[in-house]
């Protein structure tokens, strides 16, 4: 659980950054807002990610 959020979260940021680089190259200020908008919500999928891990770790949803 949680390892395609975080590949979700990582492929967003990725295509966010390169939707920025060409936007850069091309001077389209939309592309460049989309890939800064798509980068931000894979950085938040991950950090959500993160919230879940911690709280499984802290009430025991770990049981090893």
């Amino acid at each position: 659980m949680g390892t395609g959020d975080r590949f979700e979260g990582k492929a967003d940021e990725l295509k966010g950054q390169a939707k920025q680089g060409l936007g850069d190259a091309t001077d389209n200020d939309r592309l460049k807002n989309e890939g800064r908008a798509d980068e931000a919500k894979g950085g938040l999928k991950e950090k959500a990610e993160d919230v879940k891990d911690a709280a499984k770790d802290l009430f025991g949803g770990n049981n090893k």
